[in-house]
């Protein structure tokens, strides 16, 4: 995608047991859902301002040494969590349905992988990405806004072009 004017940045955190980057890499057109999120925060930012073209740091969480390993696009804005309305998904959730479907996801393609894990201590040992809000005590949100300073500041530690632009 060209690069986009109002182009917004994510840190998506997902334990590689579940999903990882991968996981990504091998979906089919290296696209997939970002579903099961159950946090209402999340959910809100996932339905109302994720934006196709928006970039995303793939972030591996609940791991010995948690840390952003990859780079990913957003291709489809919020749309209902499918996996809120099948009962046999280990996501379901009764309250949803067509009319009223609760919990939303978005659709994200691999752009690449960092050429080594940018773990917590970088962030922290970084002057803008200190700040990120991962880093911050109690916020365990899986979807998390990035600024574009920090977005760039990623770009650079891990010596990488912007696989965006």
């Amino acid at each position: 995608m060209t690069k986009k004017k109002n182009r917004r940045y994510w840190l998506m955190k997902s334990e590689p047991s579940a999903f990882s980057l991968e996981d990504l890499k091998n979906a089919k057109n290296q696209t997939a859902s970002w579903d099961g999120v159950r946090n209402y925060q999340a959910r809100n930012l996932m339905r109302d301002e994720i934006k196709a073209g928006d970039g995303v740091l793939f972030y591996h969480s609940n791991i010995p040494s948690p840390a952003i390993v990859g780079i990913a696009e957003v291709v489809r804005e919020g749309h209902p969590d499918e996996t809120a309305m099948d009962p046999t998904s280990d996501h379901y959730d009764p309250r949803a349905s067509r009319d009223n479907p609760v919990w939303y996801m978005v659709d994200i393609r691999y752009k690449a992988d960092l050429p080594a894990p940018l773990t917590r201590n970088d962030l922290r040992e970084h002057p803008v990405l200190s700040q990120m809000d991962v880093l911050k005590k109690g916020n365990r949100l899986s979807v998390q806004p990035v600024t574009q300073q920090q977005w760039q500041a990623v770009m650079e530690l891990a010596d990488i072009k912007d696989p965006l632009s």
